[in-house]
This record gives structure tokens, C-alpha cells and sequence, in this order.
């Protein structure tokens, strides 16, 4: 039997929490989204409804 080898590369997770699901990670943010709700305001995103 043949094992699948480990996964390589950069491992993305939330730079607050460290969370590994539901990462917002365009402009290289690499935050979750809840994370991302909490900080937007401070960085500086607005809301477009």
C-alpha cells in the first residue's frame, strides 16, 4: 500500500486566533472571517450594501 506524502508549502491560518477555516486571505490579510468582522471598521473596509 502506498501512502499519500505529507503536504508541503506555507500552512494558512488567522494571524489573530490562528484559525484554518473561513480565512479571508486576499491583499495577503489571512484573517478569519470573524476576525475580519471585528477589525474591518480599523482598517479601514466599508460595508457596500
Amino acid at each position: 500500500m502506498t501512502t499519500k506524502p505529507d503536504q508541503t508549502g506555507i500552512k494558512h491560518e488567522c494571524n489573530r486566533c490562528g484559525r484554518e477555516e473561513g480565512l479571508v486571505s486576499r491583499y495577503d490579510i489571512y484573517l478569519c472571517r470573524q476576525c475580519f468582522r471585528e477589525v474591518a471598521r480599523d482598517m479601514g473596509a466599508k460595508k457596500y450594501s
